[in-house]
């Protein structure tokens, strides 16, 4: 089962043309280009609005540009690819001002710093009627010299599935102000091969969903193993939140029992990293409930469309 935003990123996938110098396309968390001999750039681009993203009254300019920068540098982890520099475009509401773009700026900055990532150009333009925020950011990063850009389409039955930190309750907060898992991705991917790999943004459910179809495969979730934060442990249904506020921007990725073993003897980062199912063989996900029943677990994260 896809959302509709899958459906279409679907369709725009197979018009696509062939081109030797794409060497990924749209369906991962980045695209690569060849840019001649065996050198190559990843590219990603994400817009955020105000009332969807953020709210700007509430947060204030400076933390919507690190928001901004760091969903971008998310990709990056998502891909295993380390950071190079970054553009940012904002569509700015009648009367904003200089001093606003400042501490977009100053936001911006602060997450690119994390990651040795300079903000290099961009655009500003402005509503002349009505019209909320809205900021773009176009991310450029580099493979890793230690692994390939990790992909969603190679998960395999039998992998152990994993998420880093916590999940669920990030409008709480944390949404304006998590980390990206650029450093967590790159030590992973050292310590071990991963098959498959994306952030978690429009939550877990719908993000593995990704995985399972883009690998032909299909996925059992422990629902007592998920990591809970502490906001989803004080929401309505923690599990729900778990599975589907999306924001987390934590990384969910697959790889085989003895990589998993071996990333676990190795890990000593400070950053949880909790196995919360195993990918299996057909397709769908299922469910383990706490009380050893079963259900299917359905794409209930955000859908754009």
């Amino acid at each position: 089962m896809t959302n509709r935003e899958d459906e279409i990123t679907q369709w725009f996938a197979s018009q696509a043309e062939a081109l030797p110098q794409v060497l990924i396309g749209i369906g991962d968390d980045m695209a690569q280009a060849a840019v001649g001999g065996d050198a190559s750039v990843l590219v990603t681009t994400d817009m955020l609005l105000d009332g969807t993203h953020f709210d700007l009254a509430e947060a204030g300019a400076e933390a919507v540009g690190y928001k901004a920068m760091a969903a971008s540098l998310s990709d990056c982890a998502a891909m295993a690819s380390v950071p190079l520099c970054a553009f940012a475009a904002a569509a700015l509401p009648r009367g904003f001002g200089a001093e606003g773009l400042k501490q977009i700026y100053l936001g911006l900055r602060r997450a690119g710093r994390m990651f040795d990532c300079a903000l290099a150009g961009g655009d500003i333009t402005s509503w002349q009627g009505a019209g909320r925020l809205a900021i773009c950011v176009t991310m450029l990063s580099r493979p890793a010299e230690h692994c390939a850009p990790v992909r969603r389409n190679g998960a395999r039955a039998g992998d152990v599935i994993c998420v880093t930190g916590e999940l669920g309750g990030a409008i709480a907060g944390r949404h304006l102000s998590f980390v990206p898992r650029v450093h967590e991705a790159l030590e992973i991917t050292r310590l071990a091969r991963v098959n498959a790999m994306m952030d978690i943004s429009d939550g877990l459910s719908t993000d593995l969903n990704r995985i399972c179809v883009q690998s032909g495969v299909g996925a059992r979730v422990e629902a007592a193993a998920l990591p809970l934060s502490e906001a989803a442990g004080l929401s309505a249904d923690p599990i729900v939140a778990a599975l589907n506020d999306g924001e987390d921007f934590e990384l969910l990725f697959t790889l085989a029992r003895e990589e998993y073993e071996k990333l676990m003897r190795g890990w000593t980062g400070t950053t949880r990293i909790t196995r919360v199912g195993e990918i299996i063989e057909g397709a769908g996900m299922t469910l383990v409930l706490p009380d050893g029943g079963m259900r299917a677990l359905e794409p209930g994260g955000y859908d754009h469309l």
